[in-house]
């Protein structure tokens, strides 16, 4: 945990779950006693472990508790990163998981809010739904909701590079933030004037309930202490306010994400600019914005051009006519 925390530089999220995933794989193992833990194992106990192990451990997973197989293949991920370690270090002889083949997942094509819903979620005014008011704008909670959807929307950053965002990011004068990605990999993304001001007046808000913060966002506990923003708050803050105004199943700050991806591409911007944007370190990840857009755009074709409405005899019996 130490080595990919911090010789791999991996985020405070990724380690949590290369832990959970591991803790999986050995409470399959009986490593452990009931209440223990099962990432306390001996090497003798490791060693002992073959690729048969790992592929019954895979196939319970599919079959018995039918996760996705993209949740298996991102198990075997964390499985095959330990031991790759341990083989480093000459803990084992061998990497078991080698040989494993991951199941195949399909990729999905991300989703993301149309720019009615986004205009009636960032609207000052109030939702659409029945008159009733979005925002107060009196409520110093309401207003950090608020920001937090707009920033999510003019960044593209993801969940956790906002809850690590510190004061010392944020440069007003010049519009822009600073983000600390996946590997603490830094990248400057802009933003607008308006942003600009409605983060101005967050920061005055919460002057009043504490000073010195060591995030950008906070919360108050039940006890009415104010403290750092959890990631559980966060994700039931955009799910509420944007449940309001979409009809999509998923309601997460990564589909705000996929949002300001799409937004740019659809809006004229080059992939480069985009992949430079949302921190991706290679361009293949940011294509899939591309398919996406194209999805869109052979809809609209479908659904205006006169020829492609036609069928193949329709076509072909208007050119005998013709002829």
């Amino acid at each position: 945990m130490d080595y990919i925390a911090i010789e791999r530089k991996y985020s405070p999220r990724t380690v949590e779950a290369y832990r959970d995933d591991l803790r999986d794989f050995g409470r399959f193992m009986g490593w452990s006693a009931k209440g223990a833990d099962p990432l306390v194992v001996s090497a003798e106990q490791v060693r002992k472990v073959g690729e048969d192990d790992v592929k019954t451990w895979m196939l319970e997973m599919l079959e018995k508790e039918k996760q996705s197989p993209r949740s298996v293949k991102r198990k075997l991920s964390a499985l095959r990163s330990f031991y790759r370690f341990l083989l480093r270090t000459g803990k084992v002889a061998r990497d078991v998981t080698a040989r494993v083949v991951p199941p195949k997942a399909d990729k999905p094509l991300p989703v993301f809010f149309r720019p009615a819903e986004m205009e009636a979620a960032l609207a000052p005014s109030g939702s659409p739904i029945e008159g009733e008011r979005f925002v107060d704008g009196e409520s110093f909670e309401n207003l950090r909701d608020l920001l937090i959807i707009e920033m999510l929307y003019q960044t593209g950053m993801r969940q956790a590079e906002m809850l690590g965002l510190q004061d010392k990011d944020l440069d007003l004068q010049q519009g822009q933030v600073r983000i600390f990605g996946k590997r603490r990999k830094e990248r400057i993304v802009p933003f607008g004037p308006a942003l600009a001001e409605q983060i101005k007046e967050y920061m005055e808000a919460r002057a009043e309930l504490i000073t010195g913060p060591q995030t950008f966002f906070v919360k108050q506990s039940k006890s009415g202490e104010v403290v750092p923003m959890t990631k559980n708050t966060l994700y039931n803050i955009v799910r509420t306010r944007m449940g309001e105004v979409s009809t999509l199943k998923k309601h997460s700050p990564h589909v705000l994400r996929h949002t300001f991806a799409t937004t740019m591409l659809d809006n004229g911007a080059d992939i480069r600019t985009i992949q430079a944007l949302l921190g991706h370190a290679s361009l293949s990840t940011t294509q899939v914005y591309t398919h996406t857009t194209f999805e869109q755009i052979k809809r609209v074709y479908m659904e205006t051009h006169p020829r492609a409405k036609k069928d193949k005899n329709e076509v072909f019996g208007s050119q005998k006519q013709e002829k």
